[in-house]
């Protein structure tokens, strides 16, 4: 099993002297629905993903003494594909890394997220996969449904990002300033029914993206 501690001192340091002054400076967020954000764990945040920003920005929303519970699930053949990225990826994004070619067919993909919530974590999900076009939201896959069913008491946060995509697109490094706006929703847990708790789930996106 994959395991890493964070080095807090430097997550602290990276989201108070670099994040929240290059948002505050260069890009324009507004929060909606602030008081819904998670104050603790275990949580299961849900997010559209455009951006390398969206982790960045999701990240700096929360308090200080609980960001070394925030765990992003991302992808392993991306952010361990050397050791400075893996370093920054384990030690800092404190990411719970995940096989999406799956070429092990006996790991349970899901085991480590669910490790992590019964460890009382708060895990960042973008369930659409990967990062899409900018500001076009792609279908979301049904894993977000099989770990909500295999955690049925975690609650299920909804989170709608808008203007990451332009900042910082995919399969560009320059960064340009635009307004954003993170939007948080009513949390929800497992219903029983995978077709329900997905057509809740896109309910609740199109809800927000009013």
């Amino acid at each position: 099993m994959f395991k890493q501690k964070p080095v807090r001192w430097l997550q602290k340091f990276i989201v108070i002297f670099i994040t929240r002054p290059l948002l505050m400076v260069l890009v324009g967020i507004n929060i909606r629905n602030r008081h819904l954000i998670p104050k603790d764990g275990p949580m299961i945040l849900v997010a559209n993903h455009n951006s390398h920003m969206d982790t960045l920005v999701l990240m700096s929303l929360f308090p200080l003494d609980i960001l070394h519970k925030v765990r992003p699930i991302a992808a392993s053949d991306y952010w361990l594909k050397n050791k400075a990225i893996s370093w920054f990826a384990t030690h800092v994004v404190n990411i719970i890394p995940i096989d999406r070619k799956r070429e092990d067919k006996q790991i349970d993909p899901l085991g480590p997220i669910a490790d992590a919530l019964n460890g009382g974590d708060i895990v960042l999900m973008f369930p659409e996969g990967s990062r899409g076009k900018p500001e076009q939201m792609q279908e979301f896959k049904s894993g977000i449904a099989h770990l909500s069913r295999r955690c049925p008491d975690v609650p299920v946060v909804p989170v709608f990002l808008r203007g990451m995509g332009k900042t910082l697109p995919r399969g560009t490094a320059v960064f340009l300033p635009f307004f954003c706006d993170v939007i948080f929703g009513q949390s929800f847990t497992w219903n029983g029914n995978k077709t329900a708790f997905m057509n809740r789930i896109k309910s609740q996106f199109d809800l927000l993206a009013q």
